[in-house]
């Protein structure tokens, strides 16, 4: 039988017929302090080089604004040896029959206006939601304003997780999930929807900043299967040009179900940790809940998907 040793970490190696197949991983849903995450764009991708990750996308929530840092962070612990890219991302929300989706945007021109001017009307509309739901809060006795919020948080997209880790963190609540579940859900008497995208402008604007399209974490959403393959069918009517499918929250069959679909509607697959730091203290980067493998081979369909796709 043959004997690996000292191999480097950068490798999975599995033994097949007596041969050493070598396998590289990525992560392409991950995010920074720029929006929900614990760790800066520096440090996640010191992270990723020390897990020996070949690519990540910095994927946070309505902006680009951690990016170029974290490129920059790429190019000081990359070597000839251990590379590591740093794929340009964006998790955009859109609305869905009154619900928050979230779209992928891979591969994206940071510098493309049309992107840059409506991710940031999305902020602006994201802080008018906080104002409300800061007040609808402070009615429930909890001193909580977005000062206070900014205050510990510097320039990060605020997110309910930055509501929420306040709650826990000034004894308001035990947990993040708590407050979740008594405050920030959707049912919530506290709760304010924001003012979203739709999906087809998120998707064009997305394929304008010569990006790729991709529905995040499809089975998060609680839909039934007839719902899904509604929207997901929609979705491709607009563009979509991928699916996650290998995600951290998988069990059971559910990789084989979105892959389905993926085959479906024409989609490309990929897969991400959705890694948030100590937010998620549960998902580790590039791993998940100790399980997750996204090898480097979903690269190349993708970059394929971009060269092909009709401009």
């Amino acid at each position: 039988m043959l004997v690996l040793t000292d191999m480097l970490k950068k490798h999975s190696t599995l033994v097949v017929c007596r041969k050493v197949v070598l396998m590289n991983y990525i992560d392409l849903h991950v995010h920074s302090n720029a929006s929900d995450g614990t760790l800066s764009p520096t440090e996640v991708v010191e992270l990723a080089a020390s897990l020996s990750l070949s690519a990540i996308a910095l994927t946070d929530h309505d902006t680009l604004s951690g990016i170029e840092e974290a490129q920059a962070a790429a190019l000081v612990v990359s070597s000839s040896a251990n590379p590591l890219r740093v794929i340009p991302g964006a998790e955009i929300s859109v609305a869905y029959n009154n619900r928050d989706v979230h779209v992928l945007g891979l591969f994206l021109d940071t510098e493309n206006s049309l992107l840059k001017e409506a991710l940031h009307t999305a902020l602006l509309k994201r802080d008018e939601r906080n104002e409300k739901m800061t007040a609808n809060l402070r009615s429930a006795g909890i001193d909580i304003t977005v000062e206070k919020l900014k205050a510990s948080e510097g320039e990060a997209v605020l997110t309910r997780a930055h509501f929420a880790k306040y709650m826990v963190e000034h004894r308001y609540t035990k947990t993040t999930k708590e407050a979740f579940d008594k405050y920030l859900n959707d049912s919530s008497p506290y709760y304010v929807p924001r003012d979203y995208l739709s999906p087809e402008k998120a998707i064009s604007l997305i394929h304008q900043a010569g990006g790729l399209a991709v529905l995040a974490h499809p089975l998060l959403y609680k839909y039934n299967l007839e719902q899904l393959d509604e929207m997901i069918a929609l979705f491709a009517e607009y563009g979509l040009d991928g699916i996650e499918a290998i995600y951290s929250m998988n069990t059971g069959f559910d990789e084989g179900i979105v892959r389905r679909f993926a085959g479906r509607y024409n989609l490309v697959i990929t897969g991400g940790s959705d890694f948030h730091g100590n937010n998620k203290p549960d998902i580790a980067l590039g791993s998940g809940k100790g399980n997750l493998q996204i090898p480097e081979a979903l690269l190349e369909p993708l970059e394929n998907r971009l060269k092909t796709r009709p401009l």
